[in-house]
């Protein structure tokens, strides 16, 4: 298992379940998302994650925008990484499956730490245990050498 998640070379061959590539070419949507989240921080906090930043003051408002469209500025450059991955480097697809879901969890882990108070129909949770379904799936689809290429 390490050897698939570090492989001794960054090539395009690619070893696992062939659906878990299928699952990792919805990971550079998160481009999209990233520049979404870095062009209108606020409204996506708003909207998608239910946080009243209305009731925030100016400079609490101010600075809560900041860190979130920072935190799309990351979510821009996973995106980015996993487009790369995907076109060049699909040896590193369970690599990046294990970052993804790294980043995904720790934020998760993080709000228990940090609790922002939300909108209960917040659709952002939603989406967000969806992903990490994706990418749990994904990873361990991805490091499951199908029967041909056990041998290797």
């Amino acid at each position: 298992m390490i050897v698939d998640l570090l492989p001794a070379s960054a090539d395009n061959t690619y070893r696992g379940q062939r659906v878990a590539l299928w699952l990792f070419a919805l990971m550079p949507l998160k481009i999209l998302m990233g520049v979404n989240v870095m062009l209108h921080a606020p409204q996506v906090a708003r909207n998608a994650d239910g946080i009243p930043i209305e009731t925030f003051g100016a400079q609490a408002s101010s600075a809560f925008s900041f860190a979130f469209a920072c935190w799309g500025l990351g979510q821009l450059v996973l995106g980015l990484a996993s487009l790369v991955v995907l076109l060049r480097y699909r040896s590193l697809v369970p690599l990046v499956f294990l970052a993804l879901l790294i980043e995904q969890c720790g934020r998760m882990l993080l709000r228990l730490q940090w609790p922002v108070e939300r909108a209960p129909e917040a659709i952002g949770a939603i989406i967000n245990l969806v992903l990490l379904a994706i990418m749990v799936t994904g990873l361990v689809l991805s490091l499951w050498r199908p029967m041909s290429l056990r041998q290797e």
